[in-house]
């Protein structure tokens, strides 16, 4: 078959961010697909289809770009920061797996990206500098008491924690119940950094503590990183340096 499937990350936001891979990609594709934003990022050429979706049909999008690889299109499924990360590679691979059996000898591969988080915790130093764990606050794909319990353990565990998808119109109580339980487990003082639109001219970084923190500092443009108990905070003229060192003593 000459068709092919490249499954995409297009880093956080800034074209400078994507990587060599991901372009190279993009230049030799027939068709792109994913969410309606990320497809607003591929400027339009001759002999190039875009195809934009809602976000909340991952699978229909992963089957269209199976089908149009069978068909001999070289396809690229675009994805924010790393499509691996709460993206669309799983949903690709899903599809492979439930659907015909042709699919599964189709070219499929997975081009890293630069995360959300891995950009948020650069731009404030190091913050996920020793053993950290990410958690999407999202409840659409699972039940928000799973939620609560990963947060516990991740807790309990002394993780650095990286929030995605934190708060939404829809749903705007589920960080507030975040920021609740994780009070109570990790106590007041515990850094917090609000990353939002890293890499964008709408780039804003605040660096506090469960304490004073508020539901309405995130939206689902930003990325939350809870540090650990070791994590520190080094002041700067510029802006205050977040960092987790490398060793934990016994």
């Amino acid at each position: 078959m000459s068709g092919h499937v490249r499954i995409a990350g297009l880093g956080p936001g800034d074209q400078a961010l994507v990587t060599p891979e991901v372009t190279a990609a993009l230049a030799e594709a027939t068709d792109v697909i994913g969410y309606i934003p990320y497809v607003a990022r591929i400027a339009s050429r001759d002999g190039l289809t875009l195809h934009a979706s809602d976000n909340r049909v991952e699978l229909d999008r992963a089957r269209h770009a199976l089908d149009l690889a069978a068909r001999g299109r070289r396809v690229v499924v675009v994805s924010s920061g790393d499509p691996g990360v709460f993206a669309m590679a799983a949903a690709v691979f899903e599809a492979v797996e439930a659907g015909p059996a042709s699919w599964r000898d189709l070219d499929i591969s997975v081009l890293p990206g630069i995360t959300a988080m891995l950009a948020a915790a650069a731009r404030a130093g190091a913050p996920l500098g020793h053993d950290f764990c990410a958690i999407n606050l999202s409840d659409n794909l699972k039940p928000w008491n799973l939620i609560e319990k990963r947060l516990r353990l991740a807790a309990e565990g002394d993780f650095a924690m990286a929030f995605y998808n934190p708060r939404s119109k829809s749903r705007p109580e589920g960080f507030e119940k975040t920021l609740h339980l994780l009070r109570d487990a990790c106590g007041p003082d515990r850094v917090i950094l609000f990353a939002r639109a890293v890499s964008t001219p709408e780039e804003n970084l605040n660096v506090t503590t469960l304490g004073n923190a508020t539901p309405d500092m995130a939206d689902m443009r930003t990325v939350v990183i809870v540090g650990s108990s070791r994590t520190r905070v080094v002041d700067n003229s510029r802006s205050p340096i977040v960092y987790t060192p490398r060793f934990t003593p016994e």
